[in-house]
């Protein structure tokens, strides 16, 4: 049976502990895994925290299997992290062939490495790392089960009465970022049918922590009394998580051709309305640069909701928490997700 969720969460460790939880159901599918996994790019802003919660999962299993993070660590304290709650790390520049070759073999991968931002004035690095490199993986692992993590900036922008793009919605991606995404997903639908390797891409918008995230940054543009730029009206989140369990999960839907599967809340997100709510808590006056476009960059996840259930956080306890953690002075990474950009770049 799963906890009741607090009313606010007060420090980063038990943020991370909630964040790390695994859920029943979560329990039973890291229980099933044959082998190790392993998680190819650990080290950008879900990675620390799914590696955990698997890790967290196959104990609670009782299962041996390891978890493996490899990165390149530029911050050498975070592999100390990881290796103290019983991940295993590698360092390791996944573009370096050599180095992706000599990596252990497993049958269970999640491939969350990837580039956004400081994408523009480096569109080869982005293309690299986005495109180049699932081919690589695909091969790579072309044995293995793989979880890819992609984005829903692969779809068009839609209305929001529209409900968002399901998964039968064609592609139609702007700028070289989400061009980029989806050459990352070719590769994997490629290989995936070439090699017969059954695969997952989870297209994702907009997993939050509070120590980022769309709703993150629209609280502490009212609270420090910044303008908020409404060219980008609306938007889909979900609880970091719930978004880590669902990409976790996705290793019993893998499939060739790729099984494709949006993630992220139930709710359309107004962001005037969600900065509203905030200046209410904060005794504070938005303020607003602009109007709403009549379309927005949406995703809708009702595939998710039938297989998985819906998130255990809603929209409500989210902002709450938020407000809670930006009056409180809590931290933050200090990476807006420039959510608001309408041109694709990054």
């Amino acid at each position: 049976m799963t906890a009741p969720l607090p009313a606010g969460i007060e420090s980063e460790t038990q943020l991370d502990d909630l964040l790390t939880t695994p859920s029943p159901a979560l329990i039973e599918t890291m229980g099933k895994l044959d082998s190790d996994l392993i998680i190819l790019g650990v080290a950008g802003k879900m990675g620390p925290t799914l590696a955990r919660l698997a890790r967290r999962a196959l104990d609670e299993a009782g299962s041996k299997h390891n978890v493996i993070g490899v990165a390149r660590f530029s911050q050498a304290e975070l592999a100390d992290q990881l290796q103290n709650v019983g991940v295993q790390t590698i360092k390791a520049d996944l573009l370096d062939t050599d180095a992706l070759n000599a990596l252990p073999n497993a049958k269970n991968i999640i491939f969350m490495a990837g580039r956004k931002f400081g994408s523009t004035g480096q569109e080869e690095l982005t293309w690299a790392m986005n495109t180049y490199l699932p081919a690589l993986v695909a091969q790579r692992y072309r044995d293995a089960r793989i979880v890819a993590i992609s984005t829903g900036n692969v779809y068009p922008f839609m209305t929001p009465e529209s409900g968002g793009p399901t998964e039968d919605q064609p592609t139609d991606p702007v700028g070289e970022y989400a061009q980029s995404c989806l050459g990352r997903e070719r590769m994997f639908q490629y290989f995936s049918v070439t090699n017969k390797t059954p695969t997952a891409i989870i297209r994702l918008n907009y997993a939050v922590d509070l120590r980022y995230g769309v709703i993150m940054d629209v609280g502490r543009k009212v609270f420090d009394e910044q303008p908020i730029d409404l060219a980008m009206g609306y938007a889909n989140v979900i609880w970091q998580g719930d978004a880590n369990t669902a990409i976790l999960q996705a290793l019993d839907f893998c499939a060739s051709p790729p099984f494709i599967l949006n993630l992220t809340g139930p709710e359309i997100v107004s962001i005037r309305k969600t900065a509203e709510q905030f200046g209410e808590i904060f005794g504070k006056k938005p303020i607003f640069e602009g109007t709403e476009n009549q379309t927005a960059l949406l995703n809708n996840a009702s595939r998710y909701f039938e297989l998985m259930g819906k998130p255990t956080v809603s929209l409500q306890q989210l902002t709450q928490w938020a407000a809670q953690w930006v009056q409180a002075g809590g931290a933050s990474i200090g990476k807006p997700t420039h959510y608001e950009a309408r041109n694709g770049k990054f």
